[in-house]
């Protein structure tokens, strides 16, 4: 297998690849609507952001450094896009704080510059969006 090379997305690049998953993920939830189970809803978008060329990881292992040890599996993104977007995907009845928490720590693990939650279990899909920066 093939390692994929990339630079880092310019700020634009970054904001673009942000707007077509908010873009697909309405899609999904147009479709599939509240109610499913997260994974369902990540294996729907993992597919409609591939429809559009775009570097779609799933479950990506994220390990964590403690001291001199590197702890592995530790976490595990739900969807990395283009290795530089991290796309947590819910189905609860609101985001909470710790929703957001995980995915700053998750920001700074990486390390990332820009996430996204999504909350799919919401009436509509705008309602259930949360862009988290990461100030590297």
């Amino acid at each position: 297998m093939r390692a994929i090379v990339m630079a880092a997305l310019s700020v634009a690049d970054l904001n673009r690849i942000s707007n077509l998953v908010v873009g697909s993920a309405i899609e999904v939830h147009r479709i599939l609507g509240p109610g499913l189970l997260e994974s369902v809803y990540e294996q729907c978008l993992a597919w409609e952001l591939e429809q559009q060329k775009l570097v779609v990881e799933r479950q990506v292992d994220l390990p964590l450094r403690y001291k001199d040890t590197l702890i592995q599996s530790v976490y595990r993104l739900d969807l990395l896009i283009q290795r530089e977007l991290i796309v947590e995907v819910k189905a609860v009845d609101a985001l909470q704080p710790v929703h957001t928490a995980q995915l700053l720590s998750y920001l700074k693990l990486k390390p990332a510059r820009l996430g996204l939650l999504l909350n799919f279990n919401v009436d509509v899909l705008r309602k259930g969006i949360k862009r988290v920066v990461n100030e590297l």
